[in-house]
């Protein structure tokens, strides 16, 4: 059992430190193609990044689940509730954080609850975490299985049927009409121009699915753990893991013909494709770890799989102070403020790699930064769960 938790912690963390890449250029204006998100339909590396770590979640609850249904239904009900609370409080907390902002004068104001918004990364994952673990607690892996297959089937038929004339674009997806119903627009993100959620409520619906996915494929594997020790036929394990993987990617790729890849609205589609490159993936890291004995490489990442979600808030809480701190600057002879980390990047990166790569080497000065706060608490055996 302990040689999967570290296979896995492997592929949880790589996601994490990705996530945080990711979220912390020095500039919008200057990130490479990868690393940034598809404009609406198709997908870049990034956009595998938040599935990946629903699917790891999922590899998590096939490790629970068992104990859970040994302890009973109370047990269950009160660990599952309670985790579920603690990571949607603590996504709301971080989108109000740090509870104050500059207004056009330059002065520190409260930040309004009418205004915060509600759906968020840590909330999905709530979300999600808690119905997969209910379904595949009382469904197994057999019911579990029908059940995603229902809901990816089922979303697809709301998208078709219950759009607009162009039922994958923002303004036709069924999803929106609910989202500002039921959320109201103040409470909504606006990155696109317009009140439209990435992790809305309907669009929640398929990301159960990954969860479950990820599931299926952690109960598989222990199950089958014994073929990848010293001397275990791990060859029919392993060939049956990669290849539905690529059955996956390929399954998502046909569906994508007529439900385009999506992330934004979270197609069925891009939930195929990215389970599958996530089996693929964790399916490649257990055969050098595990089978291969190459572990190594693995420890930058492993430390991070150990705090996982602590690692992502705390990445995110870093992000929001920087913007509190104002540093008066020159800019084409004006006088301006700066935060924190825009006068970081223009006097330390931008000088020493220029505006692209200095938005990239910010970035992975962040990711550097949160490895050694991992490594710390692993060192000294702290682990705090979400």
């Amino acid at each position: 059992m302990k040689q999967r938790f570290y296979s896995l912690d492997v592929f949880r963390g790589a996601t994490v430190a990705f996530m945080i890449l990711v979220n912390n250029p020095g500039s919008w204006s200057y990130i490479y193609k990868p690393l940034g998100h598809a404009q609406w339909h198709g997908c870049t590396p990034t956009d595998l990044v938040f599935p990946f770590f629903l699917f790891a979640v999922g590899n998590s609850l096939s490790f629970v689940i068992p104990r859970l249904q040994t302890g009973g239904a109370e047990a269950f009900w009160k660990k599952t509730t309670r985790r579920t609370l603690l990571i949607f409080l603590a996504g709301l907390l971080l989108s109000w954080f740090p509870f104050v902002r500059y207004d056009a004068d330059g002065v520190l104001i409260a930040k309004r609850l009418a205004d915060l918004r509600i759906p968020g990364v840590l909330q999905r994952i709530a979300v999600c975490y808690f119905f997969a673990s209910i379904i595949t607690y009382y469904l197994g892996p057999r019911g579990a299985f029908w059940t995603a297959a229902g809901l990816l089937g089922g979303y697809w038929l709301l998208c078709l049927f219950a759009g607009g004339e162009d039922p994958y674009s923002l303004n036709g997806w069924f999803g929106l009409k609910i989202d500002k119903w039921v959320l109201g627009e103040n409470h909504m993100y606006k990155g696109e121009g317009t009140a439209f959620d990435p992790e809305g409520i309907a669009s929640t619906i398929p990301a159960i699915a990954q969860v479950i996915g990820g599931y299926l494929v952690g109960n598989y594997i222990i199950k089958k753990q014994s073929v990848f020790l010293p001397g275990g036929n791990y060859s029919k394990v392993f060939s049956a893991l990669f290849l539905t993987g690529v059955v996956c990617v390929a399954a998502g790729l046909c569906w994508h013909l007529v439900f385009p890849i999506n992330k934004k609205i979270w197609t069925s589609s891009y939930v195929l494709f990215s389970t599958g490159f996530a089996i693929i993936l964790l399916t490649s890291i257990i055969f050098f770890t595990e089978i291969r004995g190459w572990r190594t490489w693995g420890r930058f990442f492993d430390v991070f799989g150990k705090n996982p979600l602590f690692i992502f808030l705390l990445s995110g809480v870093v992000a929001r102070l920087y913007g509190l701190f104002r540093i008066k600057d020159l800019e084409k002879g004006n006088v301006v403020y700066k935060t924190l980390g825009k006068w970081g990047y223009d006097h330390l990166f931008v000088p020493l790699f220029g505006n692209l790569n200095g938005s990239l080497f910010y970035a992975i000065f962040h990711v550097l930064l949160f490895f050694i706060i991992a490594w710390w608490l692993d060192k000294k055996k702290i682990y705090i769960k979400l």
